[in-house]
């Protein structure tokens, strides 16, 4: 006997949400977009032509695909025909792939996601999941969506672009001389501008046209034949100045696309090419790319934001700002690897925003070691005189007080150092341990006061039983996110271009993170 099946006849329920079961992730996607509140949808009215999808339907059926590892807009249109909870989220609406794309990168999303990680933070509170002590910060690098081998160097437009200078100041000179042109009015004595090489292809152009009216003219055969040979330089002229003009404007685009970066691509100009750690060709090879850094507390995403910067210590000031302004309240520990020690960074968390900068330095852990601490020959195990402000090295000698010094980095930071020197080098057993100098040369000590101090602070941080407890959470807290972001929901790439449409990309995947470990978890 077998259990009733009859394709002709209506099976009740028709209600998708009661085939759903009661932890679906359905159901965490409902709840956490309808907790955005009405007044963040009104930047999406419109007026006029045919109303539009509700941007609340259009964001749940969009933040679902991508918990289930979905990207492809035409992929989630087919969800809409075949999944029941992209069916009960949508309430029977088919949106197709066109408009689903188009409503993922709005920048107007970029506020819609920010607010689904603001009340998925609220949410955390009230069921007590995070206690908003501490706020754990790394970074990771996400492959773009930019061919390998579209890369564009600084280095390289900047030196054209210097020949290039130099080539059209030649040319103008040696105009100048043969009389071909007028002296122009020049805005610099270093090079010509797109606008004054533009002026001299038209100066140049009116000759010719000037030559040509002639041997139009002319009836005489050897005549013309001498104004064609006159004319030979100008022609040639004015196509070099045309291709000058070209490049100019081509190298002075390019760089102002690169702005302070060393590198882009040509189909993604916001993508940096960066180091990554899945190097498929196992040779350091770089690739198109961006910089994404996520702050967390158990195990959640909490915040997020990009760089095209490769490096995570100039992130850190911004990514706190934007935590500030957009997300939530900086708690009393920020908590980071050594990758973002640094001497500004310390300064902004303990002076400016007055938290305490769990943050370890670059030797912290080679400090630690047997082998660092008697090393007899690095200056921080030498002895230091307060009273006489000197240090003594390992040969008995005084390196004294000279002056003080100042460096400014690329960044516009500057440090301040005091320069020591030894009294007397020469004839030193130990000098070629000790020093590089060159022979006649005395061992100089550069000190930075203000850095040993933040380093004094950071291990006296960290022994303490409290904050070394924090700072242990670290790669139990942050590290598994991005695990989770790229194992297990199979995110390694995005699938737009352009800075604003990735950072919306990115955010509805950490969200996706989010929902799958919470729905896990319930």
């Amino acid at each position: 006997m077998f259990k009733n099946y009859n394709m002709n006849q209506i099976v009740l329920p028709l209600e998708l949400e009661v085939k759903l079961q009661k932890n679906d992730i359905a159901f965490h996607v409902h709840h956490l977009v309808e907790s955005i509140p009405h007044e963040a949808f009104d930047p999406f009215l419109r007026n006029e032509g045919c109303p539009a999808y509700h941007p609340r339907m259009m964001l749940k059926i969009i933040l679902c695909a991508y918990t289930q590892s979905v990207f492809s807009g035409r992929k989630i249109e087919a969800l809409l025909k075949d999944s029941i909870r992209m069916m009960w989220l949508a309430q029977g609406y088919e949106p197709s792939y066109r408009t689903i794309n188009r409503f993922r990168v709005q920048s107007e999303v970029k506020d819609l996601i920010r607010q689904c990680f603001i009340q998925f933070r609220c949410q955390l509170v009230e069921e007590k999941l995070i206690d908003q002590e501490a706020i754990f910060i790394d970074g990771t690098k996400i492959e773009a969506n930019a061919n390998k081998f579209t890369f564009v160097w600084k280095k390289s437009i900047e030196k054209y672009h210097e020949s290039l200078i130099e080539k059209s100041n030649q040319l103008y000179n040696e105009l100048l001389e043969n009389e071909i042109i007028p002296e122009i009015e020049r805005e610099s004595d270093e090079q010509l501008s797109v606008e004054e090489l533009a002026q001299m292809v038209q100066k140049v152009d009116d000759i010719v046209s000037e030559y040509d009216k002639e041997i139009e003219a002319s009836s005489d055969v050897p005549e013309r034949k001498n104004l064609r040979s006159e004319r030979k330089y100008p022609k040639q002229v004015r196509k070099q100045l045309i291709d000058f003009v070209l490049r100019k404007q081509k190298y002075l685009r390019d760089l102002e696309i690169f702005g302070t970066r060393n590198s882009y691509s040509k189909t993604d100009f916001d993508a940096t090419f960066m180091r990554m750690k899945d190097d498929y060709m196992q040779n350091g090879q770089l690739k198109a790319g961006y910089n994404v850094q996520i702050a967390t507390e158990g195990q959640y995403a909490l915040a997020y934001s990009l760089f095209s910067n490769p490096t995570d210590t100039r992130t850190l000031i911004p990514f706190l700002d934007e935590i500030e302004k957009h997300y939530f309240e900086l708690p009393k520990h920020i908590v980071a690897d050594a990758g973002y020690g640094s001497e500004q960074n310390y300064n902004d968390i303990l002076s400016n925003r007055k938290r305490e900068a769990l943050i370890t330095y670059n030797m912290y852990l080679k400090e630690q070691k047997k082998k660092y601490k008697q090393n007899e020959f690095h200056p921080d195990n030498w002895k230091y005189n307060e009273e006489n402000d000197t240090y003594n090295c390992p040969n008995q000698q005084h390196l004294v007080f000279k002056y003080h010094s100042v460096r400014t980095d690329k960044a516009g930071f500057t440090r301040k150092f005091k320069i020591y020197e030894s009294e007397d080098c020469s004839g030193c057993p130990f000098r070629s341990l000790c020093t590089k100098a060159k022979e006649g040369n005395n061992r100089k000590l550069m000190v930075n006061e203000k850095w040993e101090q933040q380093k004094e602070y950071v291990r006296a941080k960290l022994s303490e039983e409290k904050t070394s407890a924090i700072y242990r959470k670290r790669k139990i807290d942050v590290e598994p996110v991005f695990g989770f972001l790229k194992a297990n929901l199979r995110f390694a790439r995005f699938s737009v271009r352009g800075k604003s449409k990735v950072e919306n990309e990115m955010g509805l995947a950490l969200m996706a993170v989010n929902l799958r470990k919470f729905t896990a978890i319930n």
